[in-house]
Formats: C-alpha cells, structure tokens, sequence
C-alpha cells in the first residue's frame, strides 16, 4: 500500500491525491515497460514491427517474426504482434516520440509504452544509438540508387574501393528527381544529397511502397535498402535497376529500450545458439535466398551444419 509522506502531508500546495497519481503512474508505467523480469511475470514478449520487405509481411510471418516468436519461447512467454509505424514505432518503445536531426535527434513528444523490442528491419544509424539499444545485427544492409528499367542512365561499374562507388553513384543524381523518406535509413540528409544537384522529394507512402513509385513514374530515382530492393527485384522483374551505392555497408538489428540490457543480453544469447544450430541461417535464406549473392560473408556455415 502506497502511504503519503509527512512531507506530502505539511504541504498544503500540492494535494496528496496528486503525488499518490503520480505515483500510481509511474508505477503502471513501470510494469506496462518491459525488461526480462517484466516480461517474464506478464507472460507475453511484445513485438513492435511495421509491415516491410520480408521482415514483417504483414501476413503473419517474416523474417523478424519467426525470430521472435521463436525467442519469445526461448523465455517461455507468449508472443504478442503489436502493429506500428515509422514515426510511431520509437515512440511505442521508449515513451518518446523523436525526430531525426542529422546525427542527432529531438523529442517531440510522450506516448503510452506499447511493446517490448523492435524487429523490422531497423537499421542501425548514429541518431537511433542514442535512442534505443541495438542488439546484435540480425541483417546486413546498405543503401542503393534505384530507378525504373528504361531510364537512360546506366549501373556504374563496381570497383575495388567502395567509397570511388558511391562518388560515381552520386555523379549520375545531378537534376534528376529523387525520392527519399525522412526519419528513416533512406533519409536524403544522411547522405547529402542534396549537395549532388538531385531535386529530392520526401515520400510521404510507406517504404514498401517506393519501388512502386518510381515504377509508376512518380520520380527518376529513389533510395532503396539492401532487402527492401531484393523484395522488388523480385516482385517486380525487369521493371528496376540498381544503379550503384550511396552508403557504406549497414547493419539491421532488433532494437530494445535503454535501460533493457537484459533483455537484448537475453537476445543476443538465443541468437548465439541460433546460429550456432543452422537453424539462423534457415530463417533468413527462406526470406532472403538470394542474400549471400550481395553479402557472401553474412552467413557463413553454422558447426552444426559442418558437423552434418
């Protein structure tokens, strides 16, 4: 039972009643949060996901999905789908909606707590570090210029040195239009853009739905990430090109709330054992078979499997 303090009871300015909520709140809060230990008491793992590429297909299944549902039997706990968005979901986690300001980022307002870890795809970038704890990578990314098949501009010719690659990517920008998404890894800003003379527009869609932009002649370019544009080459045969990169190699990861270190431990320990039974590497070809053709060193064979 919550009793007043003696200093609650000699201040006649601030009621009781108002410290007792106060207290009461941050107390539900408390519990409403996450954690390992709260998890566990409240029986359910709370998974924060978007519809996007393989990850969450909105179907009930994903990449991310089977792996936390397979985690959330891991700490004998149910597993809960909690639908989000991109300018919600960080929110959703932490309490805090945030916005984007280059590498860093401001808090634009408070929201109720609605799950426990992130796993959608989320690329780790400077600003989001500040904001959650990432786990270990789950996925290997990168950003790439895309456009329609029949736009006259052709792939550049990879070369040995990545960063040459990316000044010959963005030589090819200059006063066409380009499609970005703001507050996301495909934001222009996070890799001057605008400085290539590109005419960059904000896509106000989701980001499943850029490629089919572009496809529809809405802009020349758009940025896309590694998964996302494996998902269209697929989807959409012979409609779009990868032009070249526009970023250094990148790292997807589930993403916990500050102050959850037990939690992502607890993750990051189940993934160790995934891996190290095959059954990781099952997971992320089913949704992604042709991943080691862009990134051959992301799954190397599990001693499981050599063993077999």
């Amino acid at each position: 039972m919550i009793r007043p303090s003696l200093s609650c009871l000699r201040r006649r300015a601030v009621p009781c009643h108002w410290v007792l909520g106060v207290a009461l709140l941050l107390a539900a809060a408390a519990v409403a949060a996450g954690g390992l230990a709260q998890v566990k008491e409240r029986g359910v793992l709370r998974h924060l996901g978007i519809p996007y590429a393989n990850f969450v297909t909105g179907a009930g299944d994903g990449m991310d999905v089977e792996l936390m549902r397979a985690f959330a039997g891991h700490l004998g706990v149910r597993y809960q789908y909690v639908q989000s968005d991109w300018a919600e979901i960080i929110g959703d986690l932490t309490g805090r909606t945030v916005k984007s300001k280059g590498d860093d980022f401001e808090v634009v307002g408070k929201v109720p707590i609605r799950g426990d870890v992130i796993a959608n795809g989320m690329t780790v970038i400077p600003w989001r570090t500040k904001v959650v704890s990432f786990a270990e990578p789950t996925f290997p990314t990168q950003v790439w210029l895309v456009s329609r098949a029949d736009l006259p501009v052709s792939p550049i010719d990879p070369g040995p040195i990545l960063a040459q690659d990316i000044l010959a990517t963005k030589a090819l920008m200059p006063k066409r239009t380009l499609l970005g998404m703001a507050n996301t890894c495909l934001d222009p800003d996070l890799y001057d853009i605008k400085a290539t003379g590109a005419k960059v527009s904000l896509f106000k869609g989701t980001l499943n739905e850029l490629a089919p932009a572009v496809i529809n002649g809405e802009s020349e370019l758009t940025l896309l990430d590694v998964p996302d544009a494996l998902v269209a080459l697929q989807k959409w045969p012979g409609e779009i090109k990868v032009i070249g990169p526009v970023s250094e190699r990148q790292d997807m990861a589930p993403a916990f709330r500050p102050g959850d270190n037990d939690l992502r431990d607890a993750f990051n320990h189940f993934l160790a054992q995934l891996k190290a039974s095959g059954e990781f590497r099952r997971i992320a070809l089913a949704y992604y078979p042709f991943v080691v053709d862009y990134f051959p060193d992301y799954l190397p064979e599990s001693p499981a499997a050599i063993a077999d």
